[in-house]
């Protein structure tokens, strides 16, 4: 797929991956026929599947499922720095390169937005055509298709969209995901350093 074919995509993807609201039902349309413009393929027949997904459900069931899929379940939130991170504060220091890197691009969004939000990343991605971070956390985009699979949700297909346009993982890679979907993210026990884990006194 070509660069600017991919721009197209990861937009789409962008808005599909957001949270409904009556303003993305009203730009369904125009995702649609944007799509309808590029060369057919697995990604793009799977995300204009989706499209037609979200015109024919009531709003309020959307955003019932958005919250139930994304914001209540760990194993499926769209933060991809959580998934290498973690809660520790090592993801306080990522989050910070990550704005760095958006600003050396001449991107800037909305302060309201945690950068590493998939959507936000997709949006980066199709306003620079600068892929290398969709590319960098392919191990938590799959992981994310796991957590989506788990519950048989729809947003899995435009998982399985995106992933088809980026590098297949390795051997190494899937034992990664796999283990990372055992074990979870890193945690940390803040401001116990101090303290004795064990023995005696």
């Amino acid at each position: 797929m070509k660069t600017t074919d991919l721009r197209v995509v990861d937009q789409a993807t962008s808005l599909l991956l957001d949270y409904p609201t009556p303003a993305l039902v009203d730009r369904l349309p125009v995702v649609r026929d944007a799509l309808a413009e590029l060369p057919r393929d697995a990604a793009v027949e799977s995300l204009t599947t989706f499209v037609e997904y979200l015109r024919t459900q009531p709003l309020p069931d959307l955003t019932r499922h958005y919250v139930e899929t994304f914001d209540l379940r760990r194993k499926s939130c769209l933060y991809l720095t959580y998934y290498a991170d973690g809660d520790t504060r090592r993801r306080g220091v990522t989050l910070v390169r990550l704005k760095q890197y958006y600003r050396r691009a001449g991107v800037e969004f909305d302060a309201a937005d945690l950068p590493d939000f998939l959507p936000v990343v997709l949006e980066f991605s199709a306003a620079t055509g600068d892929r290398s971070l969709l590319v960098k956390h392919v191990l938590g985009l799959h992981l994310i298709r796991l957590g989506l699979a788990e519950t048989d949700s729809p947003y899995a297909a435009v998982l399985d969209a995106l992933l088809s346009t980026l590098p297949g993982p390795t051997v190494k890679d899937r034992d990664a995901v796999l283990a990372l979907a055992r074990s979870g993210p890193p945690q940390e026990d803040v401001g116990l350093e101090p303290f004795p884990t064990g023995g005696t006194r």
